[in-house]
């Protein structure tokens, strides 16, 4: 039987004109830098929660809803890589107070690595668990021509307009959908609570979540991974889920080590959300990897 952990009791910080939900744990150590958790998407603060549970014995802990997801305000529009970067860096600088350890889980881990490239002041480092991101020099076996471009354009834009994007929400965000595609995404099928989904369909009941949705999807890209890691001069930690069935880990960590020297890595036993799925592997690979590095 799964032990539920609970989430701890955050608080708001208003960024922009935006409410920004983050929770804080542990104490400040003046020998080590404090950890920021970002979630993937759909996640929340609630994802990190076996996390903070233990690492908050080691260090002060932070975590952070980006704008658009969890309990943080969801706009209906102007989402982009660099609005969660400002928001992340904004967020160290004016709350948190010093240069902080990143660590972020798919969409966070490119998040992370975006503000550790380029807003070095913020970061003593990054921690990226199945992060996402493209790369520059990773070219599609056949690269679609100026028609297949036009009709893909054509159909994200049809789908992800007002009534198609709000019967797709409606679909996405039923507790069944939820919890099937997390057993599709973990190994430890136990982790796969009534907690967790819980956690995950609550922001998708705001009323603004259905529009917000929409415009998640348009958001602009940022950099290419390795136009980041050019600019990237902090310790780096990869850890892979190497059973996510949404990548090909070893495939990517050749492209970061080709284009990036001061990395670790460890390859897991488990899905997309290693730290949820095994917290048991991914608590102490940060632990000793963060205390190594300021020691």
């Amino acid at each position: 039987m799964t032990v539920a952990t609970p989430a701890i009791a955050g608080s708001y910080w208003a960024w922009q004109g935006f409410q920004i939900y983050y929770v804080r744990a542990g104490e400040p150590r003046a020998n080590r830098p404090p950890l920021l958790l970002v979630h993937g998407f759909g996640a929340s603060t609630d994802h990190w929660r076996k996390n903070i549970a233990e690492l908050q014995a080691d260090f002060e802990v932070w975590a952070v809803d980006l704008l658009g997801f969890g309990r943080s305000s969801k706009p209906t529009s102007g989402y982009s890589s660099a609005l969660w970067r400002d928001q992340l860096h904004d967020f160290i600088a004016q709350v948190i107070g010093r240069p902080t350890m990143l660590a972020g889980n798919s969409i966070g881990g490119y998040a992370c690595l975006f503000t550790a490239a380029t807003r070095p002041e913020s970061a003593a480092g990054a921690v990226l668990l199945n992060g996402v991101g493209a790369f520059s020099t990773a070219v599609p076996a056949t690269e679609p021509n100026s028609f297949q471009k036009a009709v893909g354009s054509l159909i994200r834009d049809i789908v992800l307009s007002p009534i198609p994007s709000w019967f797709i929400f409606q679909f996405v965000r039923q507790k069944s959908y939820i919890r099937k595609t997390l057993e599709q995404v973990y190994v430890n099928k136990a982790a796969v609570t009534d907690e967790l989904v819980e956690a995950i369909y609550r922001p998708a009941t705001e009323p603004s979540a259905p529009a917000a949705f929409a415009a998640l999807f348009k958001a602009e890209r940022g950099e290419p991974v390795d136009t980041l890691l050019a600019q990237l001069n902090q310790p780096l930690l990869l850890l892979w889920g190497e059973a996510d069935p949404w990548m090909n880990c070893r495939q990517r960590s050749q492209l970061f080590r080709a284009h990036y020297s001061n990395l670790e890595e460890h390859f897991l036993n488990a899905g997309h959300c290693p730290h949820d799925d095994r917290p048991e592997l991914v608590n102490p690979l940060i632990r000793e990897w963060v205390l190594a590095k300021v020691s």
